[in-house]
């Protein structure tokens, strides 16, 4: 399936020249080729997302998280508590990581070549030592390592924190030091944020 506008590069353009609301518009063409248009001038352009750039969050604070049970948690809590007391991290914030980038899966890999427990791109491994991204205490020690640095970067603020994680922290800083406003960041940050709620409560 070919992507004729990127939907990042739309909603980033969007902010030079919409107004604070905004909504975007998808159509997918009859070979499959997805189009995207905050402009729509066809009725077959369907509302994709509606777009609050004074808050781009806002759209998605209703977004569904799986809880993992404390047996699932438990398969790599030893790393996990090691990793986030040598970084000064709450361990509760690494689950909460870890349940959104791969749901307990040592073996998860993203189409962007980020692989383990807590996605590590190939460049990230190796700035934060882990020279096999596969292996879970490496890949949870490099994550963590990396969360730390987000966290001084940002002043502790989480919520940036987070999002540079997925993001990265030049997009964030790029971003005004706000939540960048790509749809997969607006969705993975409230995720986080309320998987670290229930784990604090649970743990």
């Amino acid at each position: 399936m070919r992507v004729i506008a990127s939907l990042t590069t739309l909603i980033l353009g969007m902010l030079f020249v919409a107004p604070a609301t905004a909504d975007i518009f998808r159509h997918v063409d009859k070979d499959g080729r997805v189009q995207y248009t905050n402009v729509p001038n066809d009725s077959r352009y369907k509302i994709y997302r509606r777009i609050d750039t004074d808050n781009p969050v806002t759209e998605t604070l209703t977004v569904r998280a799986q809880y993992f049970s404390q047996k699932t948690r438990n398969r790599f809590e030893e790393q996990i508590d090691a990793a986030a007391k040598a970084n000064k991290i709450d361990p509760a914030l690494i689950h909460a990581v870890i349940s959104a980038e791969s749901a307990y899966n040592p073996y998860a890999r993203s189409r962007a070549g980020a692989v383990g427990l807590m996605q590590l791109m190939p460049a990230t491994a190796k700035r934060y030592g882990a020279q096999n991204r596969m292996d879970p205490a490496q890949n949870i020690q490099a994550g963590v390592r990396y969360l730390r640095a987000l966290m001084n970067l940002f002043d502790g603020d989480l919520t940036l924190t987070i999002a540079a994680y997925n993001a990265g922290e030049n997009a964030v800083i790029r971003a005004g030091h706000r939540i960048p406003p790509y749809p997969e960041t607006m969705n993975y940050v409230p995720l986080v944020l309320k998987y670290y709620k229930q784990y604090r409560k649970r743990m």
